[in-house]
């Protein structure tokens, strides 16, 4: 118990801080004011996924389904007359055609329409955190990452080599981080699935999951390795954990075609916040003020094995043929 207590007030304050780097959204203003391509990407991600794709679930919400349920109504209307009444029938096809009519908006638009706005929206979050990054770089928001005395880099730069063999590293690494990931989401929505304590885990490790991807982007840019991010992001869990909330919330607040356009326009600006955020420099100041050591976790434990495992396979693949 008393070591318990001892972790409650570092994780709360890192938790905190998470949260409010998160919240800095007007570095976003900042990004946009100093980058034109980043501005129109911006643009680009709300006319997509605010203006069209939650536009349309309004429309279809506000003016469809009223529109259906008035021409073809759930209930009898008396004054129709009484022998139309008397055939409940005709009011199972109403139904019946009301119901047929909203799949068919729903399979030949709203399916298409979230899986074009997926892939382009993951393209163009690739090139928002590219232009984002660049800000950070030419005008040394982020001194810590872009210069030579940063932890993150030094390591980085003496243990990946130059040439084709860093970028052999680094496509492995991508592959590796990528299998990873997807494993880790795996678990994350089969403990969602857990009586009593499986929403609550579900939200603290989709925060986490997300707070990885709106962190990747920077990380990738500068080249920091797998191993030193992963062992980063697990030492300092809960400020993670309070950086990636704010991106989770819609989920339990709206449908899940709602909550997927709520947050592929959060998203981006999250990455951007991630993008001006100064993780190590913001932890290690927060050392005094909390007068504790947070214990790491090994959250992506299972994953690693797992992601081990199936990468071993394919060398007895090749032994096989």
């Amino acid at each position: 118990m008393e070591s318990l207590a001892s972790q409650a007030k570092p994780a709360a304050v890192l938790w905190l801080a998470g949260f409010l780097q998160a919240a800095r959204l007007h570095r976003v203003v900042s990004f946009c004011v100093s980058s034109r391509a980043l501005s129109i990407r911006i643009a680009q991600c709300f006319l997509l996924n605010g203006f069209i794709f939650l536009g349309s679930l309004l429309t279809l919400k506000s003016v469809v389904i009223p529109t259906l349920l008035w021409i073809l109504p759930e209930q009898c209307d008396q004054s129709w007359g009484q022998h139309l009444c008397d055939h409940t029938a005709a009011v199972a096809m109403y139904s019946f055609l009301r119901s047929g009519l909203v799949e068919i908006f729903y399979v030949f638009w709203f399916y298409p329409l979230y899986i074009f706005s997926f892939i382009i929206s993951t393209l163009w979050y690739g090139d928002i955190a590219k232009h984002a990054l660049a800000v950070v770089k030419s005008k040394k928001l982020d001194a810590s990452q872009a210069s030579d005395s940063d932890p993150h880099n030094t390591s980085v730069s003496a243990d990946r080599p130059e040439g084709f063999d860093g970028v052999a590293i680094g496509v492995g690494e991508q592959v590796y981080s990528i299998l990873l990931l997807t494993i880790f989401f795996a678990e994350v929505t089969v403990i969602g699935y857990v009586p009593y304590l499986g929403k609550a885990m579900n939200f603290l490790l989709l925060s986490l999951m997300y707070a990885y991807y709106c962190f990747e982007y920077k990380w990738n840019f500068f080249a920091v390795s797998l191993n030193h991010r992963l062992d980063f992001f697990e030492s300092n869990w809960a400020f993670f954990a309070g950086f990636g909330s704010p991106c989770v919330l819609p989920i339990f607040f709206f449908s899940p075609l709602t909550s997927y356009g709520v947050m592929a326009i959060l998203y981006p600006l999250f990455v951007m916040t991630a993008a001006g955020t100064q993780e190590e420099q913001v932890i290690d100041e927060l050392k005094p003020s909390h007068g504790g050591k947070l214990n790491r976790i090994p959250l992506f434990f299972v994953a690693k094995r797992l992601t081990t495992q199936a990468l071993q396979l394919f060398p007895e693949a090749q032994k096989e043929q």
